[in-house]
């Protein structure tokens, strides 16, 4: 059995900066691509950022130049360094990995997610 924790969320005001951190802790063999997403108010859950085991990555247009997406391998972490925060930032954060668990085949996690609330 396999989870996904996040931490780190909280209340900054505009142009703060927040870092993101998930932990994958059970028995797997390794995990393929992490990711972050976000989900706003009334809107739908989008993509923020993807990193793959070898460390390519991949940003929404929208926090390129102010968020970082790296990840460590041997703790099975993926952080998320979110820098110059707007308001149009605030979500649920939510923690998404590729938790290979067999020799066949990887599944797909996802964390409880952590709100971030970008407010003065």
């Amino acid at each position: 059995q396999v989870r996904l924790v996040e931490s780190g969320g909280g209340l900054v005001q505009p142009g703060g900066s927040l870092r993101l951190s998930c932990t994958a802790s059970g028995r797997m063999l390794s995990i393929n691509d992490m990711g972050w997403y976000r989900q706003a108010p009334g809107k739908e859950r989008e993509l923020v950022a993807a990193i793959t085991r070898s460390g390519t990555t991949n940003y929404a247009d929208s926090v390129k130049g102010r968020f970082t997406i790296s990840r460590d391998n041997a703790a099975n972490t993926v952080h998320l360094q979110m820098n110059t925060l707007e308001s149009e930032d605030t979500a649920v954060y939510y923690c998404n990995a590729a938790v290979v668990v067999t020799l066949w085949g990887a599944r797909e996690l996802w964390g409880q997610g952590t709100l971030v609330t970008v407010s003065s």
